[in-house]
Order: structure tokens, then sequence, then C-alpha cells
């Protein structure tokens, strides 16, 4: 017969080993969760890693195509106010369309000669002419559809397509994407020009989103501010009134200054 007594020692022994066992399953639980965390930790350590690894790879390269967008050149030829021809470090020529400008033409076979071209092309002639060190920089995309280069092209730490648009012997055009790195900057120099009616823009109507509109000119040749024309010399140049020429004016050109001192028909 078993006793209260042994009844109340069995039951004890069974809540112990009750306890004992749900402490066995808590711990077991507890150490799988645990793992579970540490492997997590783990996978999300090396997932950084990864990424950390891979951002390195993507900047060292974009730094290596970024280096490898500008070259050296020296110039061969001047073509007219936005087209040159160079030849790089490897001794390959190669004919460079200046990006994202437009100059008033002046081999054009059938526009002619047009206002303000030739004063583009000596401009580009004076800070680029044959024989001088240069930079292109290029863009996205490196070539046009004639197989010309295309680039922006910098003298002496300048940009030689922002000055010929500054000086109003340029405007903006020919913007496709993706070649749009200097757009912005370029249409910010256009304004400043076109406020201050600098060459192009000394004649109403005269550029066009086409381009540059000859028979506007033709009426008002009259009008052209003077300081804006062009002259085949000095002594035209003093007939129509204008003396002491300074370097970088549209009508500034290197054979009218004699002295080369920056300024021409100033004696």
């Amino acid at each position: 017969m078993i006793t209260v007594q042994q009844h109340r020692e069995d039951f004890t022994y069974m809540q112990k080993k009750l306890f004992i066992l749900l402490l066995s399953v808590m711990m077991c639980i507890l150490a799988a969760c645990n793992g579970v965390k540490q492997e997590a930790k783990a996978t999300e350590e090396v997932q950084q890693e990864h990424a950390i690894y891979e951002a390195t790879e993507i900047k060292d390269e974009q730094q290596k195509q970024n280096k490898n967008r500008v070259v050296d050149a020296t110039v061969v030829k001047n073509i007219d106010g936005d087209t040159i021809k160079v030849e790089l470090e490897s001794g390959k020529e190669e004919t460079v369309r200046f990006l994202l400008i437009d100059t008033p033409e002046t081999k054009h076979p059938r526009l002619g000669v047009q206002p303000f071209g030739p004063a583009a092309s000596d401009f580009v002639k004076q800070h680029a002419g044959k024989g001088k060190k240069i930079q292109l920089e290029f863009d996205v995309s490196d070539r046009e559809k004639y197989g010309r280069l295309l680039a922006y092209v910098w003298v002496d730490g300048q940009m030689l397509n922002r000055m010929l648009v500054e000086q109003g012997l340029a405007r903006v055009a020919y913007v496709y994407a993706p070649n749009t790195k200097y757009v912005d900057y370029l249409r910010e120099t256009q304004e400043k020009a076109q406020a201050a009616e600098k060459g192009i823009w000394s004649v109403e109507n005269y550029v066009t989103d086409k381009g540059f509109d000859k028979e506007t000119v033709k009426g008002q040749q009259e009008e052209i501010p003077a300081e804006t024309q062009q002259f085949k010399s000095c002594k035209e140049a003093r007939e129509a009134g204008v003396t002491n020429i300074q370097k970088g004016d549209p009508a500034y050109f290197k054979k009218l200054d004699r002295d080369g001192d920056g300024v021409a028909c100033d004696r």
C-alpha cells in the first residue's frame, strides 16, 4: 500500500524530471537560435565584404575610364571654327569636331562663307593653331556618324568650345544624349554672350535653331556693331571708325596686330 508520503515523493520526483526535461529543451532551442543568429550575422558580414569589394572595383574602373577619356594631341590643321585635325600620341591623325557647339561656315559647298565664320576660324587658329599641344576630352560617345572624333578641346587649361561661345562666335547646338556633360555650362555662357549681344548675337534673328540665316545679315549689315565686324586690314577698320581692337574680340586678327602686343590697329 502506497502511503501519502510516498505519493508526494513520487510526484516531486516527476516534477524534477519534467523541469530538467523542459530546461534541456529550452537550452537546445536557445542554442539553435543562437546558431541561426551567428550564421545570419556571418552571412551579412560576407555580403557587406562583397558589396565593399564590388564598389571598390566599380570605382577603380570608373577612375580608369575617366582617365582614358582625356588624351593629348597636337594640332596639324585648322579646318574651320569647330573642326580641327590632330595627331594623337600614337601618331594617328584624326579629324575632331568640337562637341556641343556650332560656328558659322567658311567652306560649306552650299552655304558658302557665313558672317562671323572667318572670325571663329581665326579665333581657333590663335589659340589652337598648327603645332599647338592640346587635350581632347571625350564624353560617353567619342565618334559621330561621319567617323570624326567628338571632343571638348582644352587649351592651356581652358575649354576652347566654351571660349568660342563666350566670344559670340558659336552657338550651343547638336545636343544629343549621352554627350551632354557640359551642356548646362555652355548654355550659361551663351546666355551671357547673347545678353551682351556679342558676335553672332549682334544681328537680330541671325542665329536660328537650324544654324545661321545669312539673309538676315544682308538687310542689317549697316547695323552690325563695328567692333564685331571683320576687317581685312587696319585701313578698313579705321575707315569704319574702329581702332585698338583687343585680343579676344571677334574683330581681332593676329595679322592686324603687327607688334604682337595683343592690340590690333593701335597705330
